[in-house]
């Protein structure tokens, strides 16, 4: 049967002259679109197999591939994210239907949804992947050029040291804990807050981000100042695997109410958990150290 419903959606099923059998959803409950779909379809698949066509690829089988091949990156979840709503709005399309007049509907429903720099990203990914299609799969001929939203200046927040020791007197003792080693050393919240026992060595002033927790995928070694070794020493004990924990767990989140509550009491507004980092690193530019010593201790360029 060439056509048939599961639910309320049409399917399609036909063998190709290659002897493949076909299965999928025609994406319409209306069936005389969808036998159009399966008309259309088998029409493509024999042009394949008689006049050695490239096969038409669907946004969907480019987003597995993507996915199977991007496994490693460190943002991979990410993308995860960013492609759950993008589904709906390319999901059903071929590869070589995606123009640039698609992208600009779908770039300014994510705008006005968040933000240009939001949508600009779910473009940047769009892109990355018809490019991959295009230079590595060999599916595609071309990629539709469009332009990105225009963003603000990138936003760089940082403390005095008054403020933030007015800050750090304002935490609960698990926050605290963490925003001092934070500002002692310029390490990334998720690398604090998941920093196990046996990633450091207190009495060399050593510390070790291996190269699957780094951002930039690359083993970071990080000094520990007087101050990141003293705060250390008052979390032995707490926990025999991990350095920082809140009721016997690492802490996953840090920008809690009572970060927020905090801020507040401590008279900071506008900063964030990522803006330690920022402020370890103008606290270092202050002093003399250089943005290439810098990038060395940050493992990334930070200012």
């Amino acid at each position: 049967m060439s056509l048939y419903k599961r639910g309320n959606t049409w399917w399609v099923s036909f063998t190709t002259p290659g002897g493949e059998r076909i299965r999928c959803s025609a994406g319409t409950q209306d069936k005389t679109l969808a036998q159009e779909y399966h008309d259309q379809l088998k029409f493509e698949h024999w042009r394949i197999h008689k006049l050695g066509e490239k096969p038409r690829r669907t946004w969907q089988e480019a987003v597995v591939r993507w996915l199977a091949d991007t496994v490693d990156k460190a943002d991979h979840q990410k993308d995860v994210g960013k492609l759950k709503w993008l589904h709906p709005h390319l999901s059903p399309k071929f590869l070589d239907e995606i123009d640039r007049n698609l992208i600009d509907s779908i770039a300014r429903l994510k705008r006005d949804e968040a933000s240009p720099s939001t949508a600009n990203r779910y473009m940047a990914l769009i892109r990355a992947i018809l490019r991959m299609a295009r230079d590595e799969w060999d599916w595609i001929e071309k990629v539709p050029r469009f332009r990105l939203y225009r963003e603000p200046q990138k936003r760089v927040r940082w403390l005095t040291q008054s403020e933030a020791q007015r800050l750090l007197n304002e935490l609960p003792p698990h926050l605290k804990a963490m925003a001092a080693f934070s500002l002692a050393t310029g390490l990334r919240q998720r690398n604090v807050s998941y920093l196990r026992w046996d990633q450091v060595d207190i009495g060399r002033g050593m510390a070790w981000i291996h190269a699957d927790q780094s951002k930039s995928r690359k083993a970071i070694a990080v000094p520990l100042n007087e101050d990141a070794r003293s705060i250390l020493v008052q979390q032995k004990g707490q926990h025999t695997e991990y350095c920082f924990t809140y009721q016997d767990k690492p802490v996953d989140r840090t920008s809690t109410k009572a970060w927020q509550n905090a801020l507040k009491r401590a008279g900071i507004s506008d900063f964030r958990w990522h803006d330690l980092r920022h402020t370890w690193a103008s606290w270092h530019v202050q002093n003399g150290t250089s943005l290439y010593e810098l990038m060395e201790l940050g493992g990334v360029v930070v200012v």
